[in-house]
């Protein structure tokens, strides 16, 4: 749990940092596009090369990076061995009789095992390089032409942000709970699935009563500081687009267009 990194912010002067983050949405809503856009294995080495590129840049420790993807080591685990059994090719590998590994299958596990680590990687870059407040507002001004239409901008981008802000804190939460209860002789790794599913709602419960405490205490701290939404509020820090934004965003265009080009060609 204390190696989750979606929602935490590390703080930086590097380029990525410093980049307005509306830029830095849309790179990533970009690289979401240029990764579902691949179809075949070989091809998703444009997006790594994206996202390496891009850890460069924003000076971000790898090991963030590899602790963004523990939490779903098993779930990648999983998807891997389904693909293996389900998926049918004609390239047999090794004939169990009653079962068939092809090439196929083990490509395909491959290329959706590796597509979900390039999302996951790309999802922690843009909460690890931009604070919570530049995120909301981010968000906000991204989502300002739908007020016409009566959308409730500023409120989403919060509730969005915040959130992300709480995913860390929560984690925390619960670790610190779980070993106060095995201070107090609770067993949570012994017995089969059941027993320590059931083993875990003395986490769970004192972790929804604290998840209720806090969403209460930031309410009032909200309410102390006169907070009434969106409406008339201003910001210490205004966002402008500069050069470097613009660079950010030819790069990640032409990072799309030569997929493509390449996806038509192949």
């Amino acid at each position: 749990m204390r190696d989750i990194t979606l929602g935490q912010f590390v703080a930086g002067n590097s380029f990525i940092h410093r980049l307005d983050p509306r830029t830095k949405i849309a790179m990533m809503i970009l690289y979401i596009v240029m990764t579902f856009l691949v179809k075949e294995i070989y091809f998703l080495a444009i997006p790594f090369v994206y996202l390496v590129l891009e850890l460069v840049l924003s000076k971000i420790s790898l090991k963030y990076i590899l602790n963004s993807l523990k939490p779903i080591r098993f779930l990648l685990i999983f998807m891997f061995i389904l693909n293996l059994i389900f998926t049918k090719g004609e390239h047999v590998w090794l004939d169990l009789g009653f079962w068939k590994l092809t090439g196929e299958a083990v490509l395909q596990s491959l290329f959706l095992s590796i597509r979900i680590i390039l999302l996951v990687a790309g999802a922690s870059m843009l909460t690890l390089t931009t604070s919570p407040i530049a995120l909301t507002d981010g968000l906000e001004k991204l989502l300002t032409p739908l007020k016409i239409f009566r959308f409730p901008a500023h409120e989403l981008a919060m509730m969005m942000t915040i959130a992300l802000r709480f995913v860390p804190t929560l984690m925390d939460e619960s670790e610190k709970i779980r070993n106060a209860q095995m201070s107090r002789g609770a067993d949570f790794e012994s017995g089969n699935v059941f027993r320590r599913v059931k083993s875990m709602i003395p986490i769970l419960i004192p972790l929804f009563v604290s998840s209720f405490r806090k969403a209460d205490e930031l309410a009032i701290a909200m309410e102390s500081r006169c907070y009434h939404g969106g409406e008339g509020r201003t910001r210490m820090k205004q966002l402008k687009f500069r050069k470097d934004d613009l660079f950010a965003i030819l790069v990640t265009l032409l990072f799309v267009a030569v997929l493509i080009v390449l996806l038509v060609l192949a």
